[in-house]
């Protein structure tokens, strides 16, 4: 009997971390993709092998390695983890930024216009394009935080209606340019991208560039904000509690802006690597990327952290590269979007568990004081 109330005890322990719970709910994931896998008549093998491909660059079937599928992989990751993080920072403050897809928009408009126009000098010119991507959704992010906090406008709706401002404005401005079509503006000068011959040379030939260290830096500045400042202090605890904040003397409304400033400049520096990163030109939008919605899910995988935010980001870049492999192996690309989804359904039911853990902790409680009073 003691033997089993260790267990349970230890059970309910690892039920109720936050990790614990998404790493499990990563696992049956998979699970439930591997049993789709199955059902439409396919091995099941193949997905995993083309997911191993894209995490070493090993191919078993044929046994040959190409480290440049690593490369991709990590390069497709980059917009993931800063948009997850531009997500994560506004919910620490008990703000939902659903507006990252909009700022991330912004952010790549403006690197692409410091692209074209800013001064072709090595090293400042994409330097120059990354600032101002950054200030660009920082900026966009930042209305909203004023007028949630100065009108209590929600944020979920002004967010979504700024998205699509963001992106109508983009078309119209980038059609400016001279030289512009309907697809591309004129190419970048050399000096405006992120491309690093050695980073391109280490991992044959891929697309992934010094928006690496962008993303690795951003992390470092979530985390350092979040959990060694005083504003990081001010944040958390206004997401917590914003009158219980407000009574200690906190400046809530500066709080709240500062929050979403800070979010939306992590989804512009996402636009301004693939702006930068990726293309040789710029792009005349015609549909959303969709980092910033898929950042959504990366956050809430990664529990709002800047170490998980990061972890999960890599994951969804994962199966977002893997797909071509898997296609080439007869298996459907869409299972790994499938995945994807069932790993955000079953992270929301994460509040569900609590819910279960709390009752069992509670009607344990109540046992043991009707012991005691026996």
């Amino acid at each position: 009997m003691k033997q089993r109330s260790v267990n349970r005890n230890l059970l309910d322990r690892l039920l109720s971390s936050d990790k614990a719970i998404s790493i499990s709910v990563v696992l049956l994931g998979f699970l439930c993709g591997t049993l789709l896998v199955v059902a439409v008549g396919r091995n099941p093998s193949g997905m995993y092998s083309a997911m191993l491909q894209t995490l070493t660059g090993l191919d078993v079937t044929r046994g040959t390695w190409n480290i440049r599928y690593v490369g991709e992989w990590l390069n497709a990751s980059l917009p993931l983890i800063l948009c997850g993080l531009s997500m994560a920072f506004a919910a620490r403050t008990g703000l939902f930024n659903i507006g990252a897809e909009g700022q991330y928009v912004v952010g790549l408009t403006a690197a692409q216009f410091v692209a074209l126009f800013g001064p072709r000098i090595a090293g400042l010119h994409w330097l120059l394009a990354l600032l101002a991507a950054a200030v660009a959704g920082g900026a966009w992010g930042g209305i909203v935080g004023w007028l949630k906090a100065k009108f209590s406008v929600s944020e979920v709706v002004a967010t979504i209606m700024l998205n699509y401002v963001a992106f109508f404005a983009s078309r119209w401005l980038t059609m400016l340019i001279p030289g512009t079509n309907t697809y591309r503006t004129p190419s970048f000068p050399s000096t405006a991208r992120l491309s690093s011959p050695l980073i391109s040379r280490l991992t044959n030939g891929s697309r992934l560039n010094l928006g690496l260290f962008v993303a690795l830096l951003s992390c470092l500045v979530f985390w350092f904000i979040i959990e060694k400042t005083k504003l990081g202090f001010e944040l958390r605890a206004t997401g917590l509690n914003k009158d219980a904040a407000r009574y200690a003397g906190i400046n809530v409304t500066k709080g709240i802006t500062s929050s979403m400033i800070i979010a939306g400049a992590f989804a512009g520096l996402a636009g301004a690597v693939v702006a930068l990163g990726s293309f040789s030109y710029g792009r005349v939008l015609g549909g959303n990327d969709n980092y910033g919605f898929n950042g959504i899910a990366v956050a809430l995988v990664g529990n709002n952290t800047a170490g998980g935010t990061m972890i999960a980001g890599l994951l969804f870049g994962m199966l977002a590269s893997a797909q071509p492999l898997m296609q080439s192996r007869q298996i459907p690309k869409e299972v790994t979007w499938i995945i994807s989804g069932l790993v955000v359904i079953f992270i929301s039911l994460r509040a569900a568990f609590r819910i279960i853990l709390d009752k069992r902790a509670k009607r344990r409680a109540a046992e043991l004081k009707e012991r005691s009073d026996e």
